[in-house]
């Protein structure tokens, strides 16, 4: 399966974002998809990950309350809905689809990755 990101851009602080993730090749519906983000100089990191279903979903403590994960199976896409951007949020953006239905916070356990959409938060 490939994955393809999109939605990164230029924002200032306080702004809101919504990234896509979309599958193709074949279906990603009984896959957890997890979103990673790496800043320049740093490791990359985990943002938060969805369950097959959508019905669990795991965040970051530096984004939990901000950012919201989802997916629409029909579109065969998951989403990043971020809000109150920091520029701390700055960074590359990766969606992975996860080896089973449930995904943790390591990148171990991701298969399959999308190339990244770069994010940029302006004070």
């Amino acid at each position: 399966v490939q994955l393809q990101a999109s939605g990164g851009g230029l924002v200032q602080a306080g702004a809101s974002l919504r990234l896509s993730c979309a599958a193709s090749g074949r279906t990603f519906s009984n896959n957890a998809v997890g979103w990673f983000r790496q800043a320049p100089g740093k490791e990359r990191e985990s943002v938060g990950v969805i369950s097959w279903k959508g019905t669990s979903t795991l965040y970051a403590d530096s984004v939990k309350g901000r950012f919201t994960i989802s997916r629409d199976s029909a579109k065969n896409t998951v989403y990043l809905q971020m809000n109150s951007l920091k520029p701390e949020d700055t960074a590359v953006y990766y969606c992975a689809a996860a080896l089973g239905p449930y995904g943790g916070n390591s990148s171990s356990g991701y298969r399959y990755w999308g190339q990244g959409t770069l994010v940029t938060v302006s004070s």
